[in-house]
This record gives structure tokens, C-alpha cells and sequence, in this order.
């Protein structure tokens, strides 16, 4: 395919892991709940609100809660996760990705991150990488989250893109659909079993350079 003029990152399991953080603070947050919570059930939050995720959590044990209980656990849960995110270096930009987003503003291709995170500015102010980026789209500028298209089509029209002319790089199942659906190519970053409806899959952005993506596409 010829270059295209944007790209738009997912933030989590794309340019840095920060999944393990998601998962100790649902895990304090449901076993403050007693409620069992593992690895295997956080899979399903992935690219997932933190209100959808809450939800998906309190779901396991059938349990219900009133609005104020409900919105004191999200704030619960968003204190522990940033307390971990506080700790965040540049140093934890995934393999590769830096050299890949140098290459690309090199060829003067447009960058935007977007993702369901509300705290997605903050972390990409402690991986210093704001200089990347042209438009940050995450949880706090969306209604909708992914599969729904709204934060990458927020992301094309932030960057003054058409959506055709955007690839987005995403880890989750959702990701793709919501960039397939807003009418962009869709990259999958890991594993091809859960990613199988991309475009095309690298398991990372290790060696990779823009020439040698576009000649696969």
C-alpha cells in the first residue's frame, strides 16, 4: 500500500504494558469485594471503560451496586492504578516502538493516540513522548467506547486525516473492530488467535520499520 498520511496507536499493549497495573488494581478492588478474580477474567477488560470493566467484575458474582458505592470503587480502583502509573519511565516504551514513530515523523506521517484510557495524557507525559504526538484521544474526549469507532474517527478528524487514509495499531479484539469500522486499516500488535480479523499482525514493533510494513499491506 502506498504510506499512509496518519497513524493511530492504542496505548495499552501497543506502545506500553501497562496491563499489569490494570490487573492489581481490579484484583485489590474484587477481593476487597470478595469477589474471585484472575488473570483468565481479566482478559475480558481489555480496551474495556473502567465503568464497563466494573460492570464485567461485579457481573462475576452477580452483584449490584447503587451509583455512589459504584463511582467510590472507580475512584478506588483509578487511585491504585495511579499510584503504579506514577512510576512510569521512558524506558518503558515497548521494543521498538520509538525508533518506528521517529521513522515515521521523518516521513512526515501523522500521529495520534487513541485510547479508552481516561488517564492516557498522563501517561504519555511520564514516557515523554508528547512530541510524537499531534492529538491524544482517550476515555475523557469520548461517549462511546471501542468496538465503536468514536476514538479513532475523533483521531483522523484531530489530525484533519480522512479515515481511509489512517492505520491504527491495536492489541484487542475490540480495537480492530472499532478501527475496521471506522473505515482504516487495522494492524494487530500480539497474538494472531485473538487478532485474526487485522489486516495484518506483527507481534511487535521490534526490527520493524514503515518501508517494510506498507510492502505487506
Amino acid at each position: 500500500m502506498k504510506p499512509p498520511e496518519a497513524c493511530i496507536f492504542d496505548l495499552d499493549g501497543v506502545i506500553v504494558h501497562t496491563s499489569q497495573f490494570h490487573y492489581q488494581s481490579w484484583k485489590i478492588l474484587a477481593d476487597s469485594l470478595s469477589i474471585p478474580f484472575n488473570k483468565k477474567d481479566n482478559e475480558m477488560l481489555k480496551g474495556v471503560s473502567r465503568e464497563d470493566s466494573l460492570k464485567k467484575i461485579l457481573a462475576l458474582d452477580n452483584r449490584w451496586l447503587n451509583n455512589k458505592e459504584f463511582n467510590r470503587l472507580l475512584d478506588k480502583k483509578n487511585e491504585h492504578y495511579l499510584q503504579l502509573v506514577s512510576e512510569l519511565q521512558p524506558g518503558d516504551v515497548l521494543e521498538g516502538v520509538y525508533s518506528f514513530m521517529k521513522a515515521l515523523r521523518s516521513q512526515n506521517i501523522k500521529m495520534a493516540v487513541g485510547s479508552s484510557s481516561k488517564n492516557a495524557q498522563r501517561i504519555i507525559d511520564k514516557l515523554e513522548l508528547n512530541e510524537m504526538f499531534q492529538a491524544v484521544i482517550d476515555g475523557t474526549k469520548v461517549e462511546k467506547t471501542k468496538p465503536h469507532p468514536e476514538v479513532f474517527l475523533r483521531g483522523a478528524k484531530a489530525l484533519n486525516v480522512q479515515p481511509a487514509k489512517c492505520v491504527v495499531f491495536e492489541d484487542a479484539g475490540s480495537g480492530i473492530d472499532a478501527a475496521k469500522a471506522a473505515g482504516m486499516t487495522a494492524i494487530g500488535v500480539g497474538s494472531s488467535e485473538m487478532l485474526n480479523h487485522a489486516e495484518y499482525i506483527i507481534n511487535s514493533f521490534e526490527g520493524l520499520t514503515p518501508k517494510k510494513l506498507w510492502s505487506k499491506l
